[in-house]
């Protein structure tokens, strides 16, 4: 279940992807089968073949990116893995 995540953060999200961006949005997450994970970073881009090679940079495989039809596809970052690319990207308060 995502929560505390704000309309205006969302939009800016996909506007970021709809420019070719890497686009990072993170926020609030709870789901049963990944305990101890409170949030969830969701890095997307409308260039796929961009997307791909920036999670090679960090070991993601291709067929972890959640594809959507919308044009909105991303990887989703949980737990130690998401903590180390964030800290790696200069992303020190993701919720702020």
């Amino acid at each position: 279940m995502a929560f505390g995540l704000k309309k205006k953060e969302l939009a800016e999200w996909k506007r970021q992807i709809d420019n070719g961006d890497i686009a990072f949005l993170t926020h609030y997450w709870l789901d049963d089968r990944f305990p101890g994970c409170k949030t969830v970073t969701k890095v997307g881009c409308a260039d796929l073949e961009k997307l791909k090679n920036w999670g090679k940079r960090y070991g993601l495989k291709e067929e972890w990116i959640h594809y959507r039809k919308d044009g909105y596809s991303h990887f989703d970052l949980l737990g130690d893995t998401q903590k180390k690319i964030l800290k790696e990207e200069g992303i020190t308060h993701p919720l702020q």
